[in-house]
């Protein structure tokens, strides 16, 4: 791992129930050096307005980690903390060395008048070969798509297009900020399984923020629902199933969660980490049915 890198003005003192936000932080945790990202007590104010209060991040390989919340819940102010573009008022943020990330940004705005083909847009920045180009968009689906003009790909298309430019450098960690945007209600599950593929043949870490609670939550090996605060995290069931999640989205959304079964070699802890040793071959997860 890296040094930390801290903000500003790191806060390193128990808060205790004198918080603005009435939540009891306790000692701040040792970061977790098997992580890709390890951020702890990250916190920023905007004038008078607490965005993000306290929150405790880790990111680790070959693990998919949902970002949820409502509007205004600070989910990509936390993102650019992350990646290192936003300054923050406190807390501190250690990565792996010379830590490569992949980002697909929340929007992505075309420039309908300026012609420019899928292969030179993904050349930007990078001097892998057409044949690297034409073989990442094969990975992510969209080869076909490799001498169209960028103004006339479909919302999906666009969407695979901008997945696989994040792809070419080889990334340790993939940033999807809220990735299916323009992508109709078929298109978005088959791009969630295509995430999840990614991960499985490449190893890398996913953070991915979405609001379609109905289909990301089955790919996701943990969940982290943020209002400002971590409000609870876990696998997904048992964050379908908490208080606060029911409180910021609705006892209808929570019950729209079916449940579907599949089998693993292994078991997890509520905390969404693999137990060693465990076996679990009849494992519950929240899905839309």
């Amino acid at each position: 791992m890296t040094g930390a890198t801290p903000a500003e003005t790191a806060h390193d003192h128990d808060h205790g129930d004198d918080c603005a936000c009435g939540h009891d932080h306790g000692p701040a945790k040792p970061f977790d050096t098997a992580a890709l990202i390890s951020a702890r007590g990250l916190t920023l104010m905007r004038g008078d307005r607490l965005i993000l209060d306290h929150v405790d991040v880790d990111i680790h390989p070959r693990e998919i980690v949902t970002l949820i919340g409502p509007n205004g819940s600070g989910k990509t102010s936390l993102v650019r903390a992350l990646l290192g573009v936003q300054e923050l008022t406190g807390g501190e943020i250690s990565r792996v060395e010379r830590l490569k990330v992949g980002y697909v940004p929340q929007r992505f705005d075309i420039d309908r008048a300026l012609p420019m083909t899928v292969a030179r847009f993904l050349s930007l920045g990078h001097k892998a070969p057409p044949s690297a180009l034409s073989a990442v968009l094969a990975e992510v689906g969209a080869e076909r798509c490799f001498g169209q003009q960028l103004s006339e790909l479909s919302g999906g298309e666009l969407q695979r297009v901008l997945l696989a430019r994040a792809l070419v450098a080889n990334p340790e960690l993939l940033v999807l900020d809220e990735p299916v945007r323009g992508v109709d209600y078929t298109g978005e599950a088959d791009l969630y399984a295509l995430i999840g593929n990614l991960r499985d043949k490449r190893g890398i870490g996913v953070l991915l923020v979405s609001h379609d609670l109905h289909v990301v939550m089955a790919q996701s090996d943990r969940v982290l629902c943020l209002n400002g605060h971590i409000c609870c995290s876990g696998v997904p069931e048992t964050v379908a199933q908490h208080p606060e999640y029911m409180r910021l989205f609705g006892p209808e959304t929570a019950r729209a969660f079916g449940v579907y079964r599949h089998h693993h070699d292994h078991a997890h802890g509520l905390d969404g980490r693999e137990l060693r040793g465990a076996h679990d071959h009849g494992h519950s997860h929240g899905d839309a049915l």
